[in-house]
């Protein structure tokens, strides 16, 4: 069997170059991708609240204000919009009656896939221009993304 490949320690430079090649455009679709969603009446941090709400249904306002890093009281705000909306309901705990959890009603998860949709069909629209060869390398390219972010 032959042995594991040896990680190298990257350039310093090289590193900081890669960085700034890929902020700018990271960031540009970011904003593109934000944009579309609220084409679809939905702010980016609401969609970002309802996307984890409907992978983690139950959870309560401190937790969803320690994921996106926003203090208690906004994220509460932003609750309230969404419960307002009818997208969001909140659930007493069966465990714990001080404590209530979160759900996307199905109203919300409409909305959610509506957002998703629109972002979707930006991005596929113009990754369609691209070559094959490019679009291989953007797929490649998913996964060290995410874990950029802790996400993979």
């Amino acid at each position: 069997m032959p042995p594991a490949p040896v990680e190298t320690i990257p350039d310093i430079e090289d590193v900081f170059a890669l960085a700034e090649a890929l902020r700018g455009p990271l960031l540009r679709v970011s904003r593109k991708l934000r944009h579309e969603g609220q084409k679809a009446g939905l702010s980016a941090q609401d969609a970002l609240i309802l996307g984890y709400l409907k992978k983690k249904p139950g959870v309560g306002v401190s937790e969803l204000a320690d994921f996106e890093q926003i203090s208690r009281p906004t994220m509460s705000s932003h609750v309230k919009r969404l419960e307002a909306a009818g997208w969001v309901v909140r659930t007493d705990d069966a465990a714990d009656g001080r404590r209530q959890g979160l759900t996307v009603t199905p109203a919300g998860l409409r909305k959610h896939a509506a957002i998703q949709r629109h972002r979707n069909d930006w991005l596929a629209a113009r990754l369609v221009r691209l070559t094959a060869e490019e679009r291989e390398r953007l797929a490649a390219a998913a996964a060290p993304l995410l874990k950029l972010t802790g996400e993979a």
